[in-house]
């Protein structure tokens, strides 16, 4: 099978999550405290955007410390949906378009990179 560009993305969003558990824990916990507001769905990078502001702190030059790649927006809400399936739609997905297209063999941007 030929590797995808959803198969990249995949890749290092796992990679990422593993190596900052916090960001799943925080993802979990702030889908649940807008499911028992009485949402019935909400936006994924709205709680993207929320960790990013509960847990970014500023380096000696004032730039942002924590880095999160909005490419794993999608990531943390589908693994939320399958891990709580009773939930299974509470984020909306959109078929991937990376799922057609080749993988790029390049490594993931770092903050380094926008320096």
């Amino acid at each position: 099978m030929t590797k995808t560009r959803k198969d990249e993305i995949d890749q290092q969003a796992a990679d990422f999550s593993a190596a900052n558990p916090i960001v799943s824990k925080l993802f979990v916990k702030f889908a649940f405290e807008i499911i028992e507001r009485g949402f019935s769905n909400y936006s994924a990078k709205a709680i993207f955007e929320r960790i990013r502001w509960e847990t970014d702190q500023a380096d000696s030059d004032g730039r942002s410390t924590f880095k999160m790649n909005n490419n794993y927006t999608c990531w943390f809400s589908r693994k939320f949906m399958d891990r709580y399936p009773e939930h299974d739609g509470f984020f909306r997905t959109r078929e991937r378009i990376s799922a057609h297209q080749d993988a790029t063999d390049l490594p993931e941007l770092t903050p380094e990179d926008f320096r």
